[in-house]
Formats: structure tokens, sequence, C-alpha cells
């Protein structure tokens, strides 16, 4: 039988499941409603539903790179707990959604979740993630993904058995283990010291000049410069400001593995020098896990209780 719109819109209410899940349940039941809510129930879909409520801002980030180091991909996946995070399965699956990704076309998430899966392209990639949840009995989100491809090389860096990922892609023209190890020290130290920006030359306009903003009314209230004429204190504002752009642009940070306190520029030039070759950093990615995400304080005591009840 023909399956209406309002009653796919109908399920999707009842049921809070997709709107694909809903017209296959509805098709899969002759459009009969409660057996349409069973079938999603028994395909686990309204399972994972129901779990859909809780927050999922443990997980793990992943990375999936070519071997000639041109394609790379990095995700982030989210659980509930970070005992789920550390289970055998879960990562597996993860690292299924990083192929997955490196794979993709997609450019947002919406567009990647609605793709074929590629392990069984019976069901999209929400179909799966769904079909996962189920499994482990957690809610989980497919947060975010990103492809880099590339005419260099690209090197990947995971922290903290996935907390935090990285890629780092360079324009080179050579793949010897010394610029490797390079960019791998660079990918290093973008996950310990989280930059904002690849160089000062990539801070906007905007955000350089809020910056002067407010370094002049924190001089301007200091004391010890009421006596100071403007063109001094204009100067030890622009001192501040390039101070505060090496902190948070990789190329000025001063390399963390460094013993003559030499930035990443300096290294990067001083590995291509003694490689032969050219090494240019293009960007990096970076993500943690759960960063800018609420994470649920539980009360043990509190949970042990209601499961008593």
């Amino acid at each position: 039988m023909a399956i209406t719109a309002s009653q796919v819109k109908e399920l999707r209410e009842l049921s809070g499941a997709g709107m694909m899940d809903c017209k296959k349940a509805l098709s899969n039941t002759d459009g009969d409603m409660d057996k349409a809510v069973e079938w999603l129930r028994e395909n686990g879909l309204a399972k994972a539903i129901k779990k859909a409520g809780r927050i999922a801002a443990e997980g793990i980030v992943a990375v999936d790179v070519d071997a000639d180091g041109k394609t790379a991909s990095i995700v982030e996946v989210n659980s509930e707990t970070d005992f789920v995070a550390k289970n055998e399965k879960f990562q597996a699956y993860v690292a299924e959604v990083a192929a997955q990704a490196k794979a993709s076309n997609s450019t947002d998430i919406e567009a990647f979740l609605a793709e074929p899966w590629a392990a069984d392209t019976s069901m999209t990639v929400d179909g799966k993630l769904k079909a996962m949840v189920a499994v482990i009995g957690e809610n989980m989100n497919i947060r975010r993904f990103e492809k880099v491809t590339t005419d260099g090389l690209i090197v990947s860096y995971i922290h903290a058995g996935g907390k935090i990922g990285v890629l780092v892609e360079a324009g080179t023209d050579s793949s010897s283990d010394g610029v490797k190890e390079c960019l791998r020290n660079v990918a290093m130290q973008v996950a310990a010291l989280n930059p904002k920006y690849l160089s000062s030359d990539d801070v906007d306009v905007e955000y350089k000049e809020h910056e002067k903003e407010i370094l002049l009314s924190q001089a301007k209230n200091d004391p010890k410069n009421a006596s100071k004429p403007d063109e001094i204190i204009e100067k030890m504002i622009i001192g501040r400001l390039n101070k505060e752009l090496k902190e948070v642009c990789l190329l000025e940070q001063e390399y963390v593995k460094a013993e003559n306190k030499e930035n990443v520029k300096t290294y990067v030039q001083n590995t291509a020098k003694a490689e032969g070759c050219q090494i240019n950093i293009k960007r990096f990615v970076r993500f943690e896990t759960g960063e800018g995400l609420e994470k649920k304080e539980e009360d043990f005591a509190a949970e042990v209780a209601a499961q008593m009840k």
C-alpha cells in the first residue's frame, strides 16, 4: 500500500525515529501504526531513540590516513561513559566511521549520516549508528568529521587513547622518515598546546583590534602607566599583543622539544634543510573529545537507589 507523508509524520512524532526509518517501518507493516512502532522497537531503532536524550560527552577521536599520506580523515564519536569509550567493539566501530569519512565526499554531518554505510549498503551511516546504540546500550553520536587531501604529506597523532586527535598537512616533495618525524612532532605540539591559528598572518584583523582594545583598557587602568605618553603605551600594547599571538599561533609557538627556545617555524625549516627538501606547514586539524559539550554530573548513590526501586 502507498504510505502517505502524514502517516510518516505521525509515526515520527510517536516514536522520535528518523523519517526514512518511519517510512520503512510503515512499508513493512502495511501502514499499521501500532505494528510500525513495534517494528521500530524490534529493529533497535526505538531503543536508540529512547536513549537519545542522554548526554553523550565521552567517546574517542580516531584518524585514518592513506599509506601514501595523501588522504586522511579525523572523526569524533561520542558515548555516554568513558567505560564504553574503552570498549573494543566501540573502538572498532569508530575506526570504521573514520574509514567511511576518508572515502566520503560529504561536506556536512547531515549528508554524511545519509550516506550508504560502506560495509553494508542496505543501511545508512545513521542506520548503522542506531544499530550500534542498540547493541552497546548507550546513546552515541557521530559529532563531527573532517577529510583532508593534499599533494604533499599528511601525518596524524592520537593522544591518550583517543582523547585528542590531530592531522597536520604539509606541502613537501619528500616523505622521508625525517620529514614524517618532524610533522609528527608538530602534531604533538598541536595536541599539547592547542593553537588556534597556523600563524599570525591567519589571525583576522577584527580579533587583533579587539585584543588591542582590551590591552589598551588594561594599560590605561594601571596606575603605573598614568604618567606614560600614548606612544609608549601603544608600543607596550603591540608588544603584549605579539606575545599573545605567539601563544595561539602554531608556527610562532616555542617548540616544546627544543633546547634552544626555537619556535616551530624554525624547527620545521631546520628539518627541511637537514632533509634537503621543502616543508611548508599548510594546516592542522585538532579534535578533542567532548570539547564544548556539557558533561552530566552523576550522583552515584542516587543512581544506585533509583535502580533498586
